[in-house]
């Protein structure tokens, strides 16, 4: 974990001096340390932190303990807009708890689709004086009592603890790709003990460690330096060959490894090994001393057992199998050892065995299931996991050919990724919520590469018969500037894939030159290029690069077909998006005023945010109209968010604009606009708040059709709602009245006019955020009025989960 670099290792990765690698290693160790506690305080098995990428747009995994990376390879990028528990904590700075796999369905499909396993399962933000810093999450088993009576308290009390050890590093805080797994504390003492002692030979003397005193029985101290001392602790019918052992090295200087046993002080012996060698001049003899006798006690007696088992470390790779084991999967030790079972066993390979591993992992409740190993003998395995692996038990289930009816037969071999299956539905999942090509592209990236293994990606759209990149990562700078704007008649893979709709692969770099003589390559050994067609009609084209030679099975390609697939459909309905978002857009942009009246005694500043998610415009509007009559100030907001709130919200501005030109009354303004706006029948109702102010006096008359009121920043630097009178919204009814309410706009003060995207979250009422509002209206004292319009919109500005757009209108007098 790195504080500070570009989640894609960008440039701001280069140079990084040691003051910052310092820091870094201090924030990881707090991080790893954070996490150990909360899990522990919590009863769980695992847990994770996340922390914001340098664009606070995504949530990467940082650390995580208790839990196998290779489970969570579809979650170690969490789009901060995205329907997942890690998500919402960080969005509405609320801990989220689920019970278990039913309310996970529930509440959160997308979570299930990616890891559809049994666990419950809970987050909660790292808020530091209102700044959410990250999310820290952890796990249980799932069961119907649900997660331990208290967690979630404890849980939000050590994710406060986290973020105050945090907060120093504010919102410099930002995570790498790469996550750090903490190794959890083994469930007892360590199997093997290791001590050493130095044997001065001519002085005759040695010199020992804590450790072998330890191994040795002897109090710490205590130990006088004398060989004899040392050998009185062996049994005495293993010194002969021991001495002849350190002799021969003495005087040969070969190294010796001798077994010996140790007395104890119950009585008992332990065995232990001796591994030595003469250092320096020949002189010293060092010697190591292992006791693995606990290790070794076990292992013989497992050994022994007429029933299989092995061990499997938490990414699901064999560390340990007996020679029963061995014997029912007809594997040797040396052919299992460090590989997952679904890989080296082919009738392991389908992906339904390696779920029964994932549930294990993530359930963390044992799990059996029956395997055929051909030709017909009939083995069943049962897996019991724990947070640091799993241990399996496997015997034999049948007599061959007494297989019961029903069971399913052996599946065929395949080399078939879950992982990989899981990634595409995930991916499907999360293309139904990416909106703008954008989004598209950066949701294939994220999903596509870790569960398919590649490093690089680019897609193009074809537009005017000539191919255009929107999307890459993993390449070089500048490679891929040679084919901007090919033809869709060029004879390279990413056209003709296109052209002939049918994937191509290559699973060297000699396959790709054959086929395309002379092509530039990169570092990359196979190469994917997929068809993105979407009803019929030729979208674009996908690349994945590997940076190994790769066999692409029938099963990688069905799969990768279906994704160019699920990637066009998405490209094609993201492309008419932004046509319309364009469109609006620029309306949205035209009916906006674009500038404001220069006015005598009084300064003016506004500003507009659309908001970043859906259709990203609105009908939020602000004026200030100068006429002879006095400065008209407007504020209003238009409901929904596409095209036809835009268009209503330029009438509303042109209808406001023209009857306060005209020298009518706030009042009659708001009843004229009404009347309007009923008319029309838009099937759209707005709100409006509209000040008549003299600039010369100060007097100021306001009226209120359903908007909320302004705030006021009194010369001596208090701030106050104001209380104005106020009627429906507009459109609701014709006959609708709207009172006026006068009040006084002192010289120095401050008049805030605002729409409800600037006070409104999920997080908090909208009384709520009008205070808040308030209180940084009267505690914020820049130089400049847009200065302060700027501050008073700078949080918003950093969100990325704006639902509403945000208009503010500031007006100080004298």
């Amino acid at each position: 974990m790195r504080l500070g670099v570009p989640a894609d290792g960008g440039p701001a990765a280069a140079g990084r001096g040691p003051e910052a690698a310092e820091r870094d290693d201090a924030v990881g160790q707090i991080l790893a340390d954070a996490l150990g506690r909360a899990v522990s305080a919590t009863s769980a098995y695992g847990g994770m932190v996340y922390l914001p990428s340098q664009d606070h747009r995504t949530l990467v995994l940082s650390t995580v303990v208790g839990v196998p990376l290779p489970l969570l390879s579809a979650f170690r990028r969490v789009p901060v807009a995205a329907p997942l528990p890690v998500a919402e904590s960080y969005r509405s700075n609320h801990t989220v708890l689920l019970s278990g796999a039913e309310e996970t369905m529930r509440r959160f499909p997308r979570l299930s689709v990616g890891m559809p396993y049994a666990f419950a399962f809970a987050s909660a933000p790292l808020t530091s004086a209102d700044l959410v810093l990250g999310v820290l999450c952890v796990l249980w088993p799932s069961d119907d009592a649900g997660p331990p009576p208290g967690a979630r308290r404890r849980l939000r009390a050590e994710a406060h603890r986290l973020a105050d050890r945090l907060a120093p590093y504010g919102e410099t805080l930002a995570a790498v790709d790469q996550p750090t797994a903490v190794q959890l504390p083994p469930p007892s003492g360590p199997a093997t003990r290791v001590g050493v002692f130095d044997w001065d030979i001519p002085g005759r003397t040695l010199t020992v460690d804590e450790d072998l005193c330890d191994i040795l029985d002897i109090p710490p101290g205590a130990f006088d330096g004398r060989p004899s001392t040392l050998l009185d602790r062996l049994a005495p019918e293993d010194v002969p060959l021991l001495r002849q052992a350190v002799r021969r090295t003495a005087r040969d200087g070969v190294p010796f490894a001798r077994r010996a046993r140790v007395r104890d002080v119950r009585g008992g012996h332990r065995t232990v090994e001796l591994r030595g060698r003469t250092v320096g001049d020949g002189t010293h003899l060092l010697v190591v001393v292992l006791d693995d006798s606990a290790g070794s006690a076990a292992v013989a007696a497992v050994e022994r057992l007429r029933d299989g088992v092995f061990a499997l470390d938490t990414d699901g790779r064999i560390v340990y199998a007996n020679r029963t084991a061995e014997m029912l999967l007809q594997a040797r030790r040396d052919e299992l050892i460090g590989r997952h079972p679904w890989s080296v066993l082919p009738w392991l390979a389908d992906p339904a065995y390696e779920d029964r591993y994932r549930a294990a992992m993530l359930s963390r409740q044992p799990t059996a299931f029956l395997a055929c190993r051909p030709p017909d003998h009939w083995l069943a395995f049962s897996l019991y996991p724990d947070a640091h692996g799993v241990t399996g038990r496997v015997v034999a289930s049948f007599e061959p050919g007494e297989a019961p009816a029903g069971l399913p037969e052996a599946p065929p071999p395949t080399r078939a990724s879950l992982g990989a299956t899981y990634h595409l539905l995930q991916l499907a999942s999360a293309l139904t919520e990416a909106v703008t090509v954008r989004e598209v592209c950066d949701t294939v990236t994220e999903q596509i590469l870790p569960g398919y293994g590649g490093q690089e990606i680019a897609i193009y759209l074809a537009q005017a018969g000539r191919m255009h990149l929107v999307g890459q990562t993993g390449y070089q700078d500048g490679f891929l500037d040679r084919f901007e704007a090919t033809p869709l008649r060029a004879r390279l893979p990413g056209t003709e894939t296109l052209s002939t709709g049918a994937p191509l692969f290559f699973e060297t770099p000699g396959q790709l030159q054959a086929a395309y003589p002379g092509i530039p390559q990169d570092e990359m050994c196979a190469w994917a290029f997929l068809p993105l067609i979407a009803s019929g009609q030729a979208v674009g084209s996908c690349i994945l690069g590997f940076d190994r030679p790769r066999t692409f099975t029938a099963e990688d390609r069905v799969q990768l077909t279906a994704l160019g697939g699920l990637i066009a459909q998405a490209l094609e309905r993201a492309r008419l998006y932004d046509a319309e978002f364009a469109l609006a857009r620029g309306l949205q942009q035209a009916l906006l005023p674009h500038r404001l009246p220069e006015v005598t005694g009084v300064g003016i500043a506004a500003r507009y945010l659309p908001g970043t998610r859906g259709m990203e415009i609105g009908g939020d509007w602000y004026d200030a109209i100068a006429t002879p009559y006095g400065l008209c100030l407007v504020i209003g907001d238009v409901e929904g968010h596409n095209v036809g709130a835009a268009a209503t919200m330029g009438q509303l501005r042109s209808a406001v604009r023209a009857f306060a030109s005209g020298g009518s009354p706030p009042a009659e303004v708001l009843v004229r606009t009404n009347h309007l706006l009923v008319d029309l029948d838009p099937g759209l109702l707005a709100s409006c708040c509209l000040i008549h102010l003299d600039p010369a006096e100060g007097r100021a008359y306001g009226v209120r059709a359903g908007h909320l009121p302004p705030l006021l920043r009194l010369p001596d630097g208090s701030a106050e709602v104001v209380d104005l009178e106020g009627g429906p919204l507009l459109g609701v009814d014709r006959s609708a009245q709207y009172p006026t309410t006068r009040f006084l706009l002192p010289a120095g003060a401050v008049l805030a006019l605002y729409t409800d995207g600037l006070v409104e979250s999920p997080a908090i009422s909208i009384d709520e955020g009008i205070e808040h509002l308030r209180a940084a209206l009267a505690h914020v004292v820049p130089a400049t009025l847009d200065r302060l319009a700027e501050r008073l919109v700078a949080r918003a500005r950093r969100s990325t989960q704006r639902l509403d757009d945000i208009a503010l209108l500031l007006v100080r007098r004298g």
